[in-house]
């Protein structure tokens, strides 16, 4: 097989093929992160959702069963304070808001429900790192403060961080990070935004990659709307030393969503997304369900990340004894329908495959 010309990423991140696994938090665990790095990608653990102990024990089990290099992923943002009068007023007006929902399910309007939550990177997970010593640490939602972010980098590991124009991708350049993943507006999930959030001025992946690679000296990795080998292919040509893929691997058997979700994903359009921020308070793309017609899609009133989620999950509940999942986050991108069912190791070899193909000419139909 022909040599991949932009060696940068691999040798840096120690892998053989340019696919890195994109951290999912609730759709993956260690069995995708096994299975991609076993196939020569990089396997991503998302860390927002685990306990700093959950964290240390999911990296021993996939120390145990791989010696491939790993990726551990934190989220960045500032923690609302809960004793702060102005979250509870934002928390008590979404409550009202979503009433007519609740009695539409049959709900009592004062149905108790949990404060949705995603913890930022802070001491603690810090000293999870230390003890871990990954290959890699990656950033969403910009970088931790900096006594942090000289921490992770004393373990050795290699910082990666998401920017979603080119002037984000210069913070970060500025700031040490090793490479910067340049995150298009079709990616699905959270937008990685950290230096402005105007949802309408977002750039698509194939136009940012290449001015993010002109802007910054550390290599770029492209996300969005890629899902097969023709997009890592175009990211390559476009000037990205690798891509970081996520849609694509939520129909792999190693995927931990619902089958609900897995249902969607099959039936979803190249239009069936939308950026929302009702699910969790910040601007996140996912399928287009009841939740996102009739209560955004974005919302002034949903309370800040990560607390407007709990309100939902009464109704996300009661929805799912039906099999529903019109109040559920269904976090896609906008090649979901590019996407194929396998396996995680089987769908990181043939990215790979088709690229290389695709660059040499051999292939014309993957």
């Amino acid at each position: 097989m022909a040599a991949w010309k932009d060696r940068r990423l691999l040798d840096l991140l120690g892998i053989d093929l340019p696919v890195i696994q994109a951290p999912m938090a609730g759709a993956n665990g260690i069995e995708m992160v096994i299975a991609v790095g076993q196939a020569g990608g990089l396997g991503s653990l998302p860390c927002a959702l685990l306990s700093p102990a959950q964290v240390l024990e999911a990296a021993r089990q996939i120390r145990e069963r791989t010696r491939a290099p790993f990726n551990l992923n934190f989220f960045c943002h500032a923690a609302p304070d809960l004793n702060d009068p102005a979250v509870q007023a934002r928390l008590a007006d979404w409550r009202r808001h979503l009433t007519p929902f609740y009695e539409a399910a049959g709900l009592a309007a004062d149905t108790p429900f949990p404060l949705s939550g995603r913890a930022p990177f802070d001491d603690a997970y810090c000293r999870a790192v230390e003890e871990v010593r990954p290959a890699v640490v990656s950033f969403h939602f910009g970088l931790p403060a900096p006594a942090l972010l000289a921490r992770v980098k004393a373990t050795g590991a290699k910082i990666l961080s998401s920017a979603t124009t080119v002037a984000e991708a210069r913070w970060l350049a500025e700031r040490g990070v090793d490479a910067v993943i340049a995150t298009g507006a079709e990616a699905g999930g959270h937008r990685a935004s950290f230096l402005q959030m105007d949802m309408s001025r977002q750039v698509g992946a194939f136009a940012l990659a290449p001015q993010i690679a002109d802007a910054v000296s550390v290599p770029v990795i492209a996300a969005g709307g890629i899902s097969d080998g023709r997009g890592v292919a175009a990211a390559l040509v476009l000037g990205a030393s690798a891509v970081q893929v996520g849609t694509a691997y939520l129909l792999t058997d190693e995927a931990t969503i619902s089958e609900a979700h897995r249902a969607a994903l099959l039936t979803t359009t190249d239009d069936g997304t939308q950026i929302t921020n009702i699910f969790t308070g910040r601007p996140a793309r996912g399928i287009i369900n009841q939740a996102m017609r009739d209560l955004g899609p974005l919302s002034p009133l949903a309370p800040d990340f990560p607390l407007a989620g709990g309100a939902l999950t009464p109704l996300k509940s009661s929805a799912a004894l039906n099999g529903a999942a019109e109040f559920s986050n269904l976090w896609a991108g906008q090649a979901a329908a590019l996407a194929r069912r396998t396996d995680a190791a089987s769908l990181t070899k043939a990215l790979a495959a088709e690229a290389l193909a695709r660059l040499h000419g051999s292939l014309q139909n993957p």
